[in-house]
């Protein structure tokens, strides 16, 4: 039997018997929702205000002027990438104490290294003003971004699948997984509507937007963050990690155990993972350097800055449709049967990228059709994996173990994913951006074909 979550707030403290075990905690559904997708949300609002930047703001402002302006953008994205380098360090930092501690504290830690990170990044000087200063600092604050965000997926999950319902953990699990969508689309909607008011056009360095109009999606964090610490403080600890502490079968080093007792599971959750994470940031941050790039130019399909967020706001609403859709039949179906079935959808996508991106013919339409089918694509594959990998792992690993095969696939799957497509597109064509996430997409497909079904495991007996 299964501990039962109790329906609306107040909450009562629930108990549920297995055997002569009573399970008592006091989380309401409601509040593990709340908690749960409001701390991704800011998470990755963070994120992607800051991957926003990096293809419209930092080129200009962080580094150091250049005759080719690809120059400044690659670098502007490799800040970008080091976010990625950080996270597996994040994922056994926040891991350890989360498996040693709780998740609770654990969570309320990484939030706040987060949220502060990206205040101040909204403070920064620009390259102008303290010369290469800004660029370190700015690689800095984003290599700290990082670490916060590989504490922090791992830690939401587990607190959905920790509390959720038999057979319904895939669907409890999906709410942290809309975090992601959620932010992308409050990052996306403020830079558009900055840009609207201040009447910012590509290229204009004078205007109001680049001088100081980019930081307010910065700056505003810091009121999210503390929405997010106080929804946080009022958890109790969940029910399967409260059981692993008072059996007394908490290990003092998880990341040593992890390793010793569950290392094939780690890389075979990274390989499950990677794909997921290089088509979101093929379809987001290049998309959004290619789909904005001067087309005279052969760098892009010319598509105005303000009318491609338009796009992309719109397409994250079949991000959004995906994931409960993903949840559902991870739980029907089980999860190695649905993700091989999104994989091999994957597969189909990437070959049509020259139909929809090739220079010579694409629209804002055929911009906006391959957007939303990538964007519906990564909903399906993102949605169950905050149910997949944790329950790869044993609970006095549990958190550790999850965040660093997630993160170790943000590393191999995103970190270089802009960078590489960059570079394929501009010498050869958006077709062969296609290839590079075909190729991904088998290797995650193997691992998925490699795990055993997970659905029917017994968090309490692992």
């Amino acid at each position: 039997m299964t501990y039962t979550l109790q329906p609306t707030p107040p909450p009562e403290p629930s108990t549920e018997r297995t055997g002569d075990k009573a399970r008592t905690n006091g989380n309401s559904r409601g509040r593990v929702i709340i908690a749960s997708t409001i701390g991704t949300t800011i998470e990755f609002y963070d994120f992607y205000a800051y991957a926003t930047a990096a293809v419209v703001v930092f080129p200009d402002l962080f580094f150091p002027k250049s005759e080719n302006s690809t120059v400044g953008l690659l670098a502007s994205l490799a800040t970008f990438g080091l976010a990625f380098v950080a996270r597996p360090v994040g994922s056994v930092l926040f891991g350890h104490f989360g498996d040693r501690i709780g998740r609770k504290a654990t969570l309320i830690g990484a939030l706040l290294t987060m949220g502060i990170a990206t205040f101040i990044i909204g403070c920064l000087p620009t390259y102008d003003q303290i010369g290469l200063w800004a660029p370190a600092l700015l690689a800095l604050l984003r290599f700290c971004q990082g670490i916060g965000l590989g504490g922090e997926w791992s830690g939401a999950a587990l607190l959905a699948t920790e509390n959720a319902e038999e057979g319904k953990r895939a669907r409890a699990a999906m709410w942290p997984q809309l975090g992601a969508p959620f932010g992308f689309l409050l990052a996306n909607g403020l830079f558009l509507l900055l840009v609207t008011i201040m009447n910012h056009t590509d290229g204009d360095i004078k205007g109001d937007f680049l001088s100081w109009g980019w930081r307010v999606p910065f700056l505003c964090s810091a009121v999210m963050v503390a929405i997010g610490l106080w929804v946080r403080f009022k958890l109790d600890e969940t029910p399967v990690f409260q059981e692993t502490l008072d059996k007394g079968e908490d290990v003092q080093v998880p990341t040593k155990e992890v390793f010793r007792i569950a290392w094939k599971d780690v890389i075979l959750g990274t390989f499950v993972m990677v794909s997921t994470y290089t088509l979101f940031y093929i379809v987001t941050t290049w998309f959004l350097s290619f789909g904005i790039g001067d087309k005279d130019e052969g760098k892009g399909l010319g598509i105005e800055y303000e009318h491609f967020l338009v796009i992309q706001l719109i397409s994250a609403l079949f991000f959004v449709i995906g994931i409960p859709i993903a949840g559902h039949l991870a739980d029907t179906i089980g999860r190695k049967k649905f993700l091989t079935i999104a994989s091999c959808l994957i597969l189909v996508y990437c070959c049509a990228f020259q139909l929809f991106l090739d220079p010579d013919t694409a629209t804002g339409l055929s911009a906006g059709i391959y957007l939303s089918l990538g964007m519906l694509l990564m909903g399906l594959i993102f949605g169950p994996m905050s149910a997949v990998l944790p329950e790869m792992f044993p609970t006095n690993v549990r958190y550790t173990g999850s965040g660093i095969a997630y993160n170790f696939a943000s590393t191999l799957g995103a970190a270089i994913a802009p960078f590489i497509a960059v570079a394929l597109a501009t010498s050869y064509g958006p077709w062969a951006v296609g290839v590079y996430l075909g190729v991904v997409t088998v290797i995650s497909l193997v691992a998925i074909r490699v795990m055993r079904e997970t659905r029917d495991i017994d968090l309490y007996s692992v």
